[in-house]
């Protein structure tokens, strides 16, 4: 028989067609986890897209920064020219 550390609790739990609560030890703590995915306590991380005005800030400073770095008048592909 394999057993496995019910996850709930961490006691051994039976991981066979036995065990209807498999990989809990008992219907207990297979409820408690269950109330636990139900009132949201898991979640998947998920950013949030930003804000239509927190984007334009951010391509504007990023625009800037880009100006200020080429402000000696230098250009790479200006050889090409």
């Amino acid at each position: 028989m394999k057993t496995v550390k019910c996850p709930r609790c961490g006691s051994a739990a039976e991981y066979s067609p036995a065990n209807a609560f498999r990989p809990f030890c008992s219907e207990r703590c297979k409820l408690i986890d269950l109330g636990d995915w139900a009132e949201g306590r898991y979640a998947i991380p998920v950013s949030t897209p930003p804000e239509p005005e927190e984007l334009e800030a951010a391509l504007e400073e990023a625009f800037a920064a880009d100006s200020l770095s080429g402000a000696s008048g230098s250009h790479e592909d200006d050889h090409l020219h």
